[in-house]
């Protein structure tokens, strides 16, 4: 017992690297082989280990409400919270000529979205707001959604998400005048570790002409910040 003890304590670190929210990389980190295996087999896998986990917390799952929730939570994962995981799901970003030939600010904001923090897999409930500037190309106002939510429904750190749907957009639409911000609530800060009720995290990437600090400005008042 006492050297199981000293096991924790030695893995005191990750909760520090939990608690501060670091990353490492923009890429969310994956193994070479995490799509051999179909999402059926995933849901089954996961629902066996999930049901090892509530055995271990001493839950009955012989009780009629408990049961089926390896189950639940296994599909939960695969095919709800981390659908984004999958390269198949990824939006296709069509893009069309600005025949309009507007060139100012376009602003998408208050973009709903619920993630995951990657360090307990508790939820981060937010908004999304992107603006861009037409290089010649405009993109479906949905589009701009769904590259949110995308991003959104896979194990995260917030500064990735933010720098992930600023590339992903950037690229789409061939110009660097592009600026994210995301505002959310993390439950790992809401209701452990701290458990404060009322923090929010903001993040910001941007470029080109957004640096302009004006430009900014008339963003963040665009959209309430």
């Amino acid at each position: 017992m006492k050297a199981l003890d000293e096991q924790l304590k030695e893995r005191s670190s990750f909760e520090e690297t939990g608690d501060t929210h670091s990353m490492f990389t923009i890429e969310t980190p994956l193994r070479s082989d995490a799509f051999l295996k179909s999402d059926a087999e995933k849901i089954n896998n996961i629902e066996k280990l999930f049901g090892e986990i509530m055995e271990e917390l001493g839950l009955d799952l012989q009780d009629d409400s408990l049961k089926g929730t390896p189950y639940r939570v296994a599909k939960m994962y695969v095919r709800e919270m981390f659908q984004g995981l999958n390269p198949e799901n990824k939006p296709s970003l069509s893009v069309f000529d600005n025949k309009y030939r507007y060139n100012k600010m376009l602003v998408e904001k208050d973009i709903t979205f619920s993630s995951a923090c990657e360090h307990h897999f508790l939820p981060i409930i937010g908004r999304a707001h992107v603006a861009y500037i037409s290089s010649g190309k405009v993109i479906g106002l949905s589009k701009i959604n769904r590259v949110v939510e995308y991003y959104g429904k896979r194990p995260q750190v917030q500064e990735r998400m933010t720098m992930q749907i600023f590339q992903e957009l950037k690229e789409a639409l061939d110009t660097e005048d592009v600026i994210v911000a995301v505002e959310a609530e993390h439950l790992c800060v809401s209701t452990r570790g701290v458990n404060d009720k009322t923090s929010r995290t903001i993040t910001l990437e941007y470029g080109g002409k957004f640096k302009d600090e004006a430009l900014r400005n008339e963003f963040y008042q665009l959209i309430g910040f």
